[in-house]
């Protein structure tokens, strides 16, 4: 059996751009457009899971009052913390450490910015609570509504790239990707 798991990412917030995995930003008008506008022909889950941060989860509790469909908040599935960097951008980092965000984003395993979660316990994180859906839900069809760092993370896997691409992987606001899920986590694009 196999787990069908969309992933949807939160639309545009009211914080802008930059560095906010952790800030708890609502969603802007446009947000909500594109989450809506992402979903205009996608239904029947099973489940709906939300990340805990109100970009995801506000929109999650509306479409779970909408469509009838259970909701689960699962909090593994946040946004990576970025510590000093927290609702900073990159023009203003490249300012100040052009070094540490260029090592950021060449290697985001290997380099970890000040105070903030390693990726490596990110995806530690993010790959055990799949791996747990997986076991539970197998055979599901599960709406997760999530971040872009959780989405990069579960795609770079799908599609075997090494760890040093992570960030390269491409997921914009209100994007919406399928994976299939089997046991042992084997993920794969659906």
């Amino acid at each position: 059996m196999t787990l069908q798991l969309e992933l949807l990412r939160h639309g545009e917030t009211t914080a802008g751009g930059g560095f906010h995995g952790s800030t708890d930003a609502p969603l802007a008008e446009r947000g909500w457009q594109q989450m809506r506008a992402a979903l205009a022909t996608s239904s029947a889950w099973d489940l709906i899971i939300s990340s805990p941060l109100t970009r995801c989860e506000a929109f999650a509790r509306e479409l779970a009052e909408q469509t009838g469909v259970p909701l689960r908040i699962e909090a593994d599935l946040r946004e990576l913390h970025f510590g000093d960097w927290e609702g900073r951008n990159s023009a203003e980092i490249l300012l100040e450490d052009s070094e540490a965000l260029g090592q950021f984003w060449n290697d985001p395993y290997r380099f970890t910015p000040p105070n903030a979660e390693p990726v490596r316990d990110f995806a530690d994180r993010v790959l055990a609570a799949v791996e747990r859906l997986q076991s539970e839900l197998d055979g599901q069809r599960v709406l997760l509504i999530t971040h872009g760092g959780v989405m990069r993370l579960l795609l770079a896997r799908a599609r075997g790239l090494p760890e040093s691409q992570l960030l390269q992987v491409e997921v914009g606001f209100g994007a919406l990707h399928r994976l299939q899920v089997e046991a042992g986590l084997g993920l794969t694009e659906a």
